[in-house]
């Protein structure tokens, strides 16, 4: 029965504790035919007690949780803010800002592979008119290196 009641104790920190369940807890810690003052006040205390433990684990697992952000290196936000500013400021000192620059959507790969088809196709297209490769096999053009 002794782990029971520390699973239960455990499970009273990690988990909102409900004034029922408190009192439940209560009556199953104290002796039976405890006085209902005393049962009362058992479950206040735990109901306390457990808001307290809820309260430093959460503030132990968010100072872990920015503790490791910090060794992988991640910036907080005000970093990140600060360098928006900063950014801000440059562009502003050097005429171009946010609406004088051209925003771009796109991924960086996307283009790439598109551009990539479009070639291939016309490889494939050049290779067929001219009688040389297969259309599953090109052969090479000269701006590319055979493979």
């Amino acid at each position: 029965m002794l782990l029971e009641d520390v699973r239960k104790t455990i499970e009273a920190t990690i988990d909102t504790l409900t004034p029922a369940r408190a009192r439940r807890l209560a009556k199953d810690y104290l002796e039976p035919g405890a006085a209902k003052e005393q049962i009362s006040k058992t479950a206040a205390d735990l109901l306390d007690w457990s808001q307290r433990n809820r309260e430093r684990l959460r503030e132990f697992v968010a100072h872990e949780v920015s503790r490791q952000m910090k060794t992988v290196g991640v910036a907080t936000r005000s970093e990140v803010d600060a360098l928006r500013k900063r950014v801000r400021e440059l562009e502003r000192g050097a005429g171009t800002g946010a609406s004088s620059r051209k925003k771009t959507t796109r991924k960086p790969g996307a283009r790439k592979a598109g551009a990539r088809k479009a070639g291939a196709r016309a490889t494939a297209s050049r290779s067929s008119a001219a009688g040389t490769g297969s259309a599953s096999n090109p052969a090479p053009t000269a701006t590319e290196a055979p493979g």
